[in-house]
């Protein structure tokens, strides 16, 4: 053996790199189950068919309002996109009927319907939640009972009843008769029942009467729902077709989706403007939504303690 091989030591085979494990592509649902690929696939392509069920209809109403009189509209294979856009449509709605004259009609109408179901609606839910007295569940058992009532079954009493009092033809008897729905009622009552009792207990201990405690405790706390109420009520309101119907005569009192049924002819009928004038119904619901979806999404969670 030489000098070198007694000094040098013996050298060891490199050891073999393990392969690293492949990582996958898991995709998990909010309580963290695995979820396949099929199984997500056929959920897009579900909420997909569904997208187009539910905004299909308006894209092709607001294509062809924006079609001019040379493009056929009933063209197959249709055409989505207009080939020369125009807003000629709308003009020619506002010079056959007073549309924005039915469009003010309409707001008054939705405005104060608004503000009523949700003053009511937040007054009584949390009397029905929150307050202990004899027969609150019968006063909740009669507003689920209200419920089921169809609107074909009282609508003679209610425009006999309109008209007794006077308010026959104006818009507060178009008003009146929905300014407190009792869907809205019970949907404030299970608000505020998620409220946890010991915030007021504790409101009551500092000395705060009823009043303070629905005013600064329990109403800020329950704005999502507040929200969606303001929406299902301006919508309710908005697209009202036949009450409005029945309880108003004067041309000038009509609202807005009475007021549109005049673009319909027995002799003529233009789609064109009906798409017109049905977009210009559509767009403050649009518009309205954009501005409260942030607290319509939250009121599935109303209730719930932070921090």
């Amino acid at each position: 053996m030489s000098v070198l091989e007694k000094v040098r030591p013996a050298e060891r085979p490199a050891p073999r790199r393990r392969p690293r494990p492949r990582h996958r592509l898991r995709v998990t649902d909010e309580h963290g189950r695995r979820i396949r690929v099929w199984e997500l696939a056929l959920r897009y392509l579900l909420l997909l068919a569904v997208l187009a069920l539910t905004v299909g209809p308006f894209l092709w109403q607001l294509s062809t309002s924006l079609k001019g009189p040379t493009e056929d509209i009933f063209d197959s294979p249709p055409a989505l996109l207009p080939g020369h856009p125009t807003l000629h449509n709308y003009q020619r709605v506002a010079d056959t009927i007073p549309v924005w004259d039915y469009a003010v009609n309409s707001l008054r109408v939705a405005g104060a319907n608004v503000v009523t179901n949700c003053v009511g609606s937040a007054l009584a839910g949390y009397a029905l939640a929150r307050l202990r007295y004899r027969g609150r569940r019968v006063v909740t058992l009669v507003f689920i009972l209200a419920m089921l009532v169809p609107v074909e079954g009282i609508i003679i009493a209610q425009f006999t009843t309109m008209r007794e009092l006077g308010l026959n033809n104006t818009l507060i008897g178009v008003v009146l008769p929905g300014c407190v729905g009792a869907m809205n009622v019970l949907l404030m009552r299970n608000a505020f029942l998620n409220l946890p009792y010991e915030i007021e207990e504790a409101a009551y201990v500092d000395g705060a009467n009823v009043w303070q405690r629905f005013l600064r405790i329990a109403l800020p706390s329950v704005k999502g729902t507040l929200a969606v109420v303001a929406i299902f009520a301006f919508m309710g309101a908005w697209d009202d077709f036949l009450w409005p119907l029945i309880v108003l005569s004067d041309p000038s009192k009509f609202t807005l989706t009475i007021g549109l049924n005049y673009l319909h002819g027995t002799f003529a009928n233009d789609e064109r403007l009906v798409a017109a004038g049905t977009i210009i119904a559509v767009a403050p619901l649009i518009a309205l939504f954009a501005c409260l979806q942030r607290y319509f999404f939250r009121g599935v969670g109303e209730g719930a303690v932070k921090g």
